[in-house]
């Protein structure tokens, strides 16, 4: 009598849930090191804004570099101020990280890996990529938003505007009250957009400079690989990513009317327009060095740090 193979023994490390989790907590990592040069970022994309006219003091501020941009908090701020609104992020990232990473896992493993092919396919890993993204982004686009205008505020204190907002629930409770639970998702379409693309050259040249590199080289699946394709990735993120990122902030900064509509921009489209009428086609890059600066370590520690844990845990590699 035939015997029956006894079932695949199911690793709890290998299941979805514990790679969102391990997801959650490399993004933290991430995030907590390289956030002050998303605040500079953010600060950098505000500045110089021709299409507020309800915060002229904001445009009319003598302009800033990065760097300047930086000593300028410290200085005028404080040094922890680097971190303002730094909980807001990590509040984003207990939704996207761990959504964006399970959902890319899952299309890649279930819809369009079916096996017969020898190595996954480009287009293949950039669908699932812009899939996961736009996906992740748009459950987390309502703590993106909080933490845009919490990083904005230490900018109007020293400009000696009154203070829009006081800590993360007020920001919430602000909105909420103003434009109703649908004021959350404002500036969800670019911000959905920018989490597209940047996705697709994260997770999708992650995966396929990783792949490349290990099939095409001598290197085993260690740090060093990890180094290069993550390094890779960060490039081709900011590179497709800041465009979008600028009118995400722009939007998602604006004032609102009593009826929670935009006081500068009426529409991602609009915003757009006005941007590179007013400033020209570079307003779209405004901010694109500490993005790219900060994309390299943040894909790099993230990287790291999710395949650290999963290696440590006997999980399957990403």
């Amino acid at each position: 009598m035939p015997q029956i193979p006894p079932p695949k023994e199911h690793k709890y490390v290998d299941s979805l849930w514990c790679m969102y989790m391990v997801s959650v907590v490399g993004a933290w990592n991430a995030e907590l090191v390289t956030y002050p040069l998303d605040l500079a970022k953010t600060r950098l994309q505000i500045q110089g804004e021709v299409a507020n006219t309800k915060d002229a003091s904001m445009v009319k501020a003598p302009y800033r570099g990065l760097f300047r941009t930086a000593v300028g908090i410290v200085s005028e701020e404080g040094f922890l101020k680097l971190w303002q609104g730094a909980y807001a992020a990590l509040y984003r990232h207990l939704f996207y990280s761990g959504t964006r990473i399970v959902t890319y896992k899952h299309l890649k493993d279930k819809f369009f890996d079916s096996g017969t092919e020898q190595y996954f396919p480009v287009w293949k890993s950039a669908l699932c990529g812009v899939t996961a993204g736009a996906f992740a982004q748009y459950i987390a686009s309502p703590a993106d938003l909080l933490k845009v205008q919490l990083q904005m505020e230490g900018k109007r204190k020293i400009m000696g505007l009154p203070p829009r907002v006081n800590g993360l629930f007020d920001a919430f409770r602000k909105t909420v009250e103003t434009a109703g639970v649908r004021g959350l998702w404002k500036g969800s379409v670019p911000n959905v957009q920018r989490a597209a693309l940047v996705n697709l050259g994260d997770l999708t040249t992650y995966d396929s400079a990783k792949r490349f590199i290990l099939r095409n080289t001598t290197l085993e699946d260690n740090h060093l690989v990890h180094c290069l394709a993550s390094s890779m990735a960060g490039l081709v993120a900011a590179l497709m990513g800041t465009p979008a990122d600028v009118i995400k902030t722009r939007v998602m900064n604006q004032p609102m009317d009593e009826q929670g509509r935009g006081l500068l921009y009426k529409s991602s489209i609009d915003c757009f327009k006005k941007s590179v009428q007013n400033e020209g086609f570079g307003a779209l890059y405004k901010g694109f060095l500490p993005i790219w600066l900060r994309m390299a370590p943040w894909s790099l520690t993230f990287w790291l740090s999710y395949e650290e844990v999963l290696r440590l845990l006997g999980a399957e590699q990403f």
